[in-house]
Parts: C-alpha cells; sequence; structure tokens
C-alpha cells in the first residue's frame, strides 16, 4: 500500500505546522506529503522539517486552479513514482501490485486522531471496488451553532456506501465528496481521467460522478475524522454559492440529471427543524436569511453565462479563475 497526500496551500497560518505534525504522527504514514503552495513568500521553511517525507512546490497565484493544480499534483507524484521504479526497492518488482492511493487535503483540515489515514485505506482496502473514501468533518469548538449543524447533516456518525444504482434514490448524494479530506484509487482516478484541468469549485464531486458512473463506489467513512469548518459571513456564503452554481454549469452531463435543489431544501428542513427544538429562534430569522443569500449566489451561478464578466468577477469567490477567460 502506498499512499501520497496532497494539499494545496495558500498563505497557511501557523496551524499548518499541527497539520504536518498530525499527519507525521499517523499510525499509517504516508509514503510522501506534497503541498503546492501558492505564492512563495507566504512559505515558513520551518515546516519543512515537521515532516522528513514532505516535498513543496511553488507556484503563483495565477496559476493556482481547484481542479488544475491537483491534477498537476498527482502528475508529479506519478513522475516520481516512475522514477522510484528504477530504483533498488522496485528490483524484485514487488511495488508493481501494491495499492496506490492520493490523499488530498485542505491547509486548514487537522486530523482528528492518529488513525485517519488508516480508516481511509481500509475503507478502500475492504472495498475492492471503492474508488474513493471520504472522511467525516467535525465542526471546530468555536463555530457557530449553524454551521455544527450543517455538519451533522452533511457529515453524519454512522459510514455508508453509495454505487450507480443510488442515483435514483440518493440524486446528487451519491456523487457527494469532499477534497478537504478524501483518499483516491489511483486505479479509478485514472479510469474517470482524472482531475478536471479547469475547476472553480467542486472538482471533487465532478471527479467522484466519474468514478460512479464507471461503476466504482464512493465510500464514507465516518471513523476517520477531521476537524474542519467555516463561519462564513452572508457576502462569504453568496460567493461560495456563486461557484458553485458556476461549477454546476459547467457540468450538465453530470448535474442536469441530479439537480441539487432538493439536498438543499433536505439541509433547510433539517436546520430549521433542529434550530426550533433548541429554541434558537433569533438564529431561525437569521438561518432564513442566510439562505436568501445562498439561493441567490446560486441562482445567479447557474446563469452566470447570461451575466457581464465584471458582474461574475464580484460575485465569484475566485475571480481570479473568470480572468483566465470564461468558462463554457
Amino acid at each position: 500500500m502506498k499512499i501520497d497526500v496532497i494539499i494545496p496551500a495558500y498563505r497557511p497560518d501557523p496551524e499548518f505546522g499541527e497539520l504536518l505534525r498530525r499527519l507525521e504522527a499517523q499510525t499509517v504514514r504516508p509514503d510522501r506529503i506534497l503541498v503546492i503552495n501558492t505564492e512563495k513568500q507566504y512559505w515558513d521553511p520551518s515546516w519543512e522539517e515537521l515532516a522528513s517525507n514532505l516535498e513543496v512546490r511553488h507556484i503563483q497565484k495565477e496559476e493556482f486552479d481547484h481542479g488544475g493544480t491537483r491534477r498537476m499534483a498527482v502528475e508529479l507524484l506519478q513522475a516520481q513514482e516512475q522514477a522510484d521504479k528504477q530504483s533498488a526497492y522496485f528490483l524484485d518488482g514487488q511495488a508493481e501490485d501494491d495499492s496506490v492511493f492520493y490523499l488530498c487535503m485542505t491547509q486548514d483540515a487537522l486530523p482528528a486522531d492518529d488513525r485517519l489515514i488508516w480508516h481511509l485505506a481500509t475503507a478502500l482496502q475492504k472495498d475492492p471496488s471503492a474508488g474513493v473514501s471520504y472522511a467525516r468533518q467535525l465542526a471546530r469548538q468555536n463555530a457557530g451553532i449553524l454551521e455544527k449543524t450543517a455538519r451533522k447533516f452533511n457529515y453524519p456518525a454512522e459510514s455508508h456506501t453509495c454505487r450507480k444504482e443510488d442515483v435514483s434514490r440518493f440524486g446528487i448524494k451519491t456523487y457527494f465528496c469532499s477534497n478537504v479530506c478524501a483518499m483516491w484509487r489511483k486505479e479509478a482516478y485514472e479510469e474517470a481521467g482524472g482531475f478536471v484541468e479547469r475547476a472553480v469549485f467542486n472538482e471533487d464531486m465532478i471527479l467522484c460522478a466519474e468514478i460512479v458512473k464507471r461503476g466504482w463506489h464512493v465510500v464514507y467513512a465516518a471513523d476517520a475524522a477531521v476537524c474542519h469548518s467555516h463561519d462564513y459571513t452572508l457576502m462569504q456564503q453568496f460567493h461560495r454559492n456563486f461557484d458553485i452554481g458556476v461549477s454546476q454549469a459547467e457540468h450538465p452531463e453530470i448535474f442536469k440529471a441530479v439537480p441539487s435543489e432538493g439536498e438543499g431544501m433536505r439541509l433547510i428542513r433539517y436546520t430549521a427543524r433542529t434550530l426550533a427544538e433548541e429554541r434558537h429562534f433569533f438564529l431561525l430569522f437569521y438561518f432564513g436569511i442566510q439562505c436568501l443569500f445562498k439561493y441567490a449566489g446560486y441562482f445567479l451561478g447557474k446563469h452566470y453565462q447570461k451575466l457581464p464578466g465584471r458582474m461574475i468577477r464580484s460575485c465569484s469567490m475566485n475571480p481570479g479563475y473568470f480572468e483566465k477567460g470564461l468558462p463554457r
């Protein structure tokens, strides 16, 4: 079993060092940790001492892309893998049959314990048809009630597996997967064509959908957990959902047949019920406003092609993506 970790980073804060320490302390240690860092001036060289197998590549801000940067990271790892096959370690041919997994993480996701990698890899080893396993996301202790409720809805305590035949029952949820912490089987990754070269958002779900269409399974491994949450402002929610809408409009071959509005309504009902039961009546009012901002962003994103370029860039959380030219 060979496990490589991929972490895109941009202006990482001191907590990034803690992420590297926790990866180093895993019961199953990764073979490599590849960090693709945007803007070298924001990188702290002292972090390179925290993991013996750490490799850092620096890129410029205009080079970053949610899909393209991760795709580049995989290609770098595969090139290194080919080089390794010339070394003495591979002379007996044993490693040729080993499973290769790519663990994608974000810079702000902290492993909840030292068995994160073990749980994700075990989920893939137990099911040879599993193309990807992804971790549970636990809200940070200082997260707001709305964020904690959303995390409980999207990342429950029970594990589950989604298959191609589940699309009629689960809809968009069948393709749900998050590169905040997701482990991809190399064979499935390559068969599905890898991460798209351009993506403003949702590069993980786009690849996940392609994997499912080819008969692979998606495993939600609830025992594997990371601490990760954001308390976005209303405008940040608007920008984020605008990008979600754009990513879905870019890939109608995936999202048109399984619209996400139904899952969004389930989240709204779950959150409203939870807030009412816990008597957070003021938050109910705020949540209603939040839903309006989210839907406005999502709706405009779905119809971005009808908007002027300047407005598109002002609505996006990633305006640089559109400076390279409007997507199809």
